[in-house]
């Protein structure tokens, strides 16, 4: 193997489709907006399709507008002129991806938005083509040559059209003030759904806690029976999270442990998390603290400890 030409192959490819994608970038103007328009009025759902590669982009620009709150399936064009058509009703928005804007198997897809009124939004490179002519609003991918040296392969142009469907997802998402619980709602597994988890979600709901006149004695009971390595404190009076005893605590008094009452041990002042507070946060402040326990305090319950997280927990679920 020609190594030198391998890597300048491999140097040309990213260089052409950077250059490609600074082109797209410069060529978003109102269409662009106007597309965003049909998407947002849309009471139903966004078809997306394309043929060969393009149907391999389309694909993807669905699955990551469903995942952002826009409401979308990919039809295969071939397969719709076979009974998928179906698929399509009133109130839909059809997004349909063609480089050359004349893919043949495309016809009835578009034909069958013509006459049941869907609006249609084209992506294509050549202004002129069928797809752009009849489309409601057309996304006109800039010239860009493509990657090979033959300028036959899709590369630039699939790159172009699937950073184009990125960029409607996420200024869709953004319009509609789309939120990181929401994201998670539709990723609740991997390492997304772990990264959005919520303290609420991996708390236990039983937190160890002791009154500050109990004896050190009767704490270490309840200390060792929890499996926490900690207790909390409740405040005089029952309200809030007066400290929590820990096993460095533990070891900072052992002389005349077991005559001390746990308010003599305790250190006050906690660091506790919120219920609402994504996990991954809490990971950062027991890393921080070098602590492997948080309390967890809601203030619509009188600051009173509502659960306790473990950094286990947040291990087992991913969050590390």
């Amino acid at each position: 193997m020609d190594r030198k030409a391998f890597l300048s192959a491999g140097q040309r490819v990213i260089r052409r489709g950077a250059q490609a994608l600074d082109l797209l970038s410069g060529s978003i103007d109102e269409s662009f907006a106007n597309a965003g328009d049909l998407l947002l009025a849309a009471r139903g759902r966004v078809i997306v399709s394309g043929m060969g590669k393009s149907g391999h982009i389309a694909r993807k620009i669905a699955a990551t507008l469903a995942s952002t709150g826009t409401p979308a399936h990919f039809v295969h064009p071939a397969e719709a002129s076979h009974g998928d058509l179906g698929m399509m009703a009133r109130g839909d928005v059809a997004l349909v991806l063609s480089n050359s804007g004349e893919t043949p198997e495309l016809a009835d897809l578009i034909a069958y938005t013509r006459r049941f009124g869907i609006p249609l939004i084209g992506v294509a490179s050549k202004p002129a083509s069928a797809l752009l002519q009849q489309c409601d609003v057309g996304l006109v991918l800039p010239p860009a040559p493509e990657a090979c040296e033959r300028g036959v392969v899709p590369t630039t142009s699939t790159t172009m059209a699937l950073a184009l469907g990125d960029a409607l997802a996420i200024a869709l998402m953004e319009h509609r003030r789309f939120t990181p619980e929401l994201f998670r709602e539709f990723h609740p597994g991997g390492r997304l759904g772990a990264r959005l988890s919520r303290v609420r979600d991996l708390m236990h709901t039983d937190p160890p806690l002791v009154a500050g006149d109990m004896p050190m004695g009767e704490a270490l009971l309840v200390m060792t029976r929890k499996g926490f390595g900690v207790v909390g404190v409740r405040a005089d009076g029952g309200d809030g999270l007066a400290g929590i005893v820990t096993d460095g605590d533990l070891r900072r008094h052992m002389a005349g442990l077991l005559e001390k009452a746990v308010r003599d041990v305790m250190t006050v002042g906690p660091r506790t998390v919120g219920p609402d507070a994504l996990a991954e946060k809490a990971v950062a402040i027991m890393n921080e603290r070098r602590i492997t326990c948080l309390f967890v305090i809601d203030p619509a319950e009188s600051r009173n400890p509502v659960g306790i997280l473990h950094i286990h927990d947040c291990l087992r679920a991913g969050i590390v």
